[in-house]
């Protein structure tokens, strides 16, 4: 159809597809000068200036008039292919926010249980939100062509396979740093009680300018028994057979090890998997797509045999065997029982490898500092407080720092109320009241915004808590946390030296 167009009328076509403005338009027809021009010509140029994907030319090209949109965000172009659907880059024409829309193939749409498991995906995506896992925004079957789709945000960067096939492996800290991320990820949906079940390099995503990690593809989440709110779904058999195609690594290991779909512990072994190849550049397990060879007990069992005998072959110091020993343990008990667990360990490492680069043994235990921070570009600098003497455990909920506590008492606390809200208070007094009962020494810092001044009546004190108001010099709040931990300075002085509303230089590693 668009063969008989000529300039004006492909321009008039794609404004009522919605592809482009008039304006747009407009400035293309000025520049070629003659409305009557080819449409070919126009479609060039349109493509051209970027206002047009080769995608979307090629659909004008063939005549299509449908298929530019899904659930509202407009479809740029194709950047990936499975079997179970393909991945466009698009984006929301109203605000101009960049997204990836997954669609299922066509073939699939008339299978209901496979239309079910792709559904169950967006739903599940829609349900959490995490800085360390990819957000579902939508999920529908558009009205026009009756296409299931999912729309997601878009991480502009690569997967972790695509980084190892060029880098082969990577830095200690930098493995250790994207294990720890993806374990933030999966503590934050087990606390929801959804566990990942296809953990694996292409589905750890990796931003290009920030180095962000983000987990994709909870399509195979399942509901775990320890939520109390949740409940387990059970899948038929059929369904059940779906799912393991995409995961036969997962059955394999369930399999062998006669433990249930949904079990935390065999993200945490596949995660495993991730931090061994990312350190030496080897995948621990044979490469292989024949199914029957990786339902194969004997595979998994050779994999912390592996990680014992070659690791000190392949240049892995005693602290990461000993990380990933507790990660790819064949047996569940053996293995570290969930991601709160994963993150101590890998804290736990950091600070074993940090004491050993200096030459000497630390004399003392490290002080273990618990930070509760949902800003991600904040934790950073408490990272590496490894450095410097302290075992650091991260977290954006401040529940967590309550059964810690309960669990092991640990020496220092910061909790940033200004980006968690109401909840660090109350989770703070928790902690507060429990080492009063335990007469531990704890010294702990909450942080609040101006806007939360009314709050710090509500906080307990004593002379080892503080409230410091956002923003806080960095080199500050650890000059405080010190002070009150060594009980160098009397609480009229912390009175004294606390930033107020405002004044202080934003929190950063200064």
């Amino acid at each position: 159809m668009t063969a008989i167009l000529d300039a004006s009328g492909i321009g008039q076509l794609v404004i009522r597809l919605g592809l482009v403005s008039e304006e747009q338009v407009q400035e293309c027809l000025e520049e070629l000068g003659d409305k009557k021009a080819p449409g070919e010509d126009m479609i060039r140029l349109l493509e051209r200036k970027r206002y047009l994907s080769p995608f979307q030319t090629h659909k004008l090209r063939k005549g299509d008039t449908d298929g530019y949109f899904l659930g509202g965000y407009r479809i740029l172009y194709k950047i990936a292919s499975g079997s179970f659907g393909r991945v466009y880059r698009g984006d929301d024409p109203r605000t101009g926010q960049v997204v990836a829309i997954k669609v299922l193939r066509n073939k699939w749409t008339m299978d209901k249980q496979k239309v079910d498991l792709f559904l169950r995906e967006g739903r599940l995506g829609m349900s959490i939100r995490h800085p360390n896992i990819v957000s579902v925004l939508a999920v529908g079957q558009d009205s026009q062509t009756e296409q299931y789709y999912i729309v997601m945000e878009f991480i502009e960067g690569g997967n972790l396979r695509d980084i190892l096939q060029i880098r082969k492996k990577l830095e200690v800290n930098e493995a250790l740093r994207i294990i720890e991320e993806c374990a933030q990820g999966l503590e934050y949906a087990w606390q929801r009680g959804l566990t990942h079940r296809d953990i694996k390099p292409t589905n750890i995503l990796i931003a290009a300018q920030s180095g962000q990690v983000k987990l994709v593809d909870f399509g195979l989440a399942q509901i775990s028994t320890h939520a109390p709110t949740l409940y387990l779904q059970r899948q038929d058999e059929a369904d059940e057979d779906i799912a393991v195609d995409r995961t036969v690594d997962y059955a394999g290991l369930e399999k062998a090890t006669n433990q249930p779909p949904g079990d935390v512990r065999s993200d945490i072994f596949f995660l495993g998997c991730v931090l061994y190849e990312c350190l030496t550049g080897q995948p621990p397990m044979p490469v292989t797509r024949d199914r029957q060879a990786r339902m194969q007990p004997r595979r998994y069992q050779e994999v912390e045999e592996k990680v014992r005998r070659e690791g000190p072959l392949l240049g892995l110091t005693p602290p990461l065997i000993r990380l990933l020993q507790r990660m790819v343990a064949f047996e569940p008990e053996q293995r570290l029982q969930n991601p709160t667990e994963l993150l101590d360990a890998i804290q736990q490492c950091r600070q074993e490898l940090s004491s050993g680069s200096v030459g000497a043994a630390v004399s003392q235990e490290p002080k273990t500092l618990v930070v509760i921070e949902a800003r991600e570009n904040l934790k950073e600098p408490f990272r590496k407080l490894n450095q410097k003497g302290y075992r650091v455990v991260l977290s954006s909920d401040p529940q967590l720092a309550v059964r810690q506590f309960r669990k092991q008492p640990f020496d220092t606390l910061v909790m940033d109320g200004g980006t968690i809200g109401r909840e660090a208070v109350e989770a703070f007094n928790e902690v507060v009241r429990l080492a009063q009962q335990k007469g531990h020494p704890l010294a702990a810092v909450l942080l609040l915004s101006p806007q939360q001044s009314e709050w710090e009546a509500d906080v307990m004190r004593n002379g080892r808590t503080e409230v410091l108001y956002l923003p806080v010099n960095f080199k500050h709040l650890l000059r405080r946390l010190q002070e009150i931990s060594e009980g160098t300075a009397s609480a009229q002085e912390a009175e004294n030296d606390t930033p107020s509303p405002t004044r202080g230089a934003s929190v950063s590693p200064s």
